[in-house]
């Protein structure tokens, strides 16, 4: 018989994590695995490219309200739950008065613990042989699914963490297994939780790589080109990600602005979306950088905008695994990221891209220098178009996780 796989997961919308499961979901041995998929709210680009094989379970009303706004919630007769986050948002602002270096990563783990009682259970599909939590926080999949053993992925770099809310010991213990998506990522996870070392298991992000591939050909030069021109000398710069402290956006502008300041003719288009968009827009107004910092707003498919780009760019504060960066290789594109913690395990210095300072004077100067050397743009290039960044064979270690 073969055996029963419950994947759970938020939402499937753009994002590195979400792309990442596409991945995992293509690689799957359908004739030995039956795949049930829990989407808490079906929404996002990516629901398309659920594969067929794949049992997509029907959307649960509950779940879908737990990150929609309160009076959506309320309105939609989810009148306990919208009380019960109303009451995790006052417990988090407690929380953080007490641990002001706690940031807001706590948040989350203190919500799902609140709205638990208010969530349906899922015992109604049968037991699995293994359920699946992609994403933080974990409490739901440990307590609504029934399976004979459950594991958890690690997508975040805990250094980039603040102080760790004493429930999640009390949820990645109770896992069988904990999944990392990088070395970095197991060892930041180890210092903040050493007594968890044990239960880590690493196992690369799958990326889709035809899927990737074809999507970048679905819209034309011409149309993208409208949208990023092409100008005799001007290098074109990308980036792509919600708009987040993580992503550093804010810093953009001014990094352009010193680039300008010594003679490198740029461009630097953004594509995304989130909480952070008008403080990037106010620190492109500050630094007058509006014809060349440009944000093109969220894209459905970024592909071609990626293999349209001179140089895909990483302005990062910190980073897990970036899948983006991944895609940008995978379509031929020079890439640069920032020296965040786990940026060596993403790119081999100098030879499958450049790895720039973090602060915004080294990462214009270091940008500057590599968009001058043409040779060296070159050299890396050749060197991406021979590799393969799709870790196609980490699909094992799901199967030894389930065998």
């Amino acid at each position: 018989m073969k055996k029963r796989i419950f994947i759970a997961i938020h939402y499937l919308e753009i994002g590195g994590a979400e792309i990442s499961l596409i991945g995992l979901l293509q690689s799957i041995d359908y004739s030995r695995y039956d795949v049930d998929l829990f989407v808490y709210s079906h929404r996002g680009e990516l629901m398309e490219f659920i594969p067929p094989q794949v049992n997509l379970l029907p959307e649960e009303k509950a779940y879908s309200k737990i990150e929609a706004p309160l009076s959506q919630t309320i309105k939609s007769g989810f009148l306990s739950l919208a009380l019960r986050r109303a009451s995790a948002r006052k417990k988090f602002i407690s929380y953080s008065k007490r641990h002001p270096s706690c940031g807001d990563y706590p948040r989350h783990y203190i919500i799902a613990k609140e709205v638990l009682p208010s969530l349906p259970s899922l015992y109604k599909y049968g037991e699995y042989d293994l359920a699946i939590s992609f994403l933080q926080p974990h409490n739901i999949v440990l307590e609504k699914v029934k399976a004979k053993k459950k594991i958890c992925w690690i997508h975040t770099d805990y250094r980039s963490v603040g102080e760790v809310h004493e429930e999640e010991i009390n949820v990645w213990e109770k896992y069988d297994a904990i999944v990392s998506i990088s070395e970095s990522v197991s060892e930041s996870f180890c210092k903040a939780f050493p007594s968890l070392k044990s239960k880590l298991v690493l196992m690369r992000n799958i990326l889709p790589a035809t899927f990737v591939r074809k999507r970048a050909e679905e819209i034309s030069e011409e149309e993208v080109e409208k949208e990023m021109p092409r100008k005799a000398g001007v290098a074109n710069l990308l980036s792509v990600g919600r708009f987040s402290e993580a992503k550093n956006y804010e810093n953009v502008p001014d990094i352009c602005k010193k680039m300008l300041s010594v003679g490198t003719r740029v461009c630097w288009y953004i594509i995304g979306y989130g909480s952070d968009e008008n403080q990037v827009r106010s620190a492109i107004a500050q630094a007058g950088m509006g014809k060349h910092v440009k944000l093109l707003g969220k894209k459905a498919n970024p592909y071609p905008y990626i293999k349209a780009c001179d140089v895909y760019v990483q302005p990062s504060k910190y980073e897990g695994n970036s899948v983006t960066v991944r895609e940008a290789q995978m379509l031929h594109r020079p890439v640069a990221i920032t020296n965040y913690a786990t940026a060596a395990s993403q790119v081999e210095k100098d030879v499958d891209g450049v790895i720039v300072p973090l602060d915004n004077e080294g990462c214009a100067r270091e940008l500057s220098a590599f968009l001058a050397d043409n040779a060296k743009i070159e050299r890396i290039t050749r060197e991406i178009s021979h590799r393969d960044y799709t870790n196609q064979s980490e699909i094992k270690v799901l199967e030894k996780l389930i065998d």
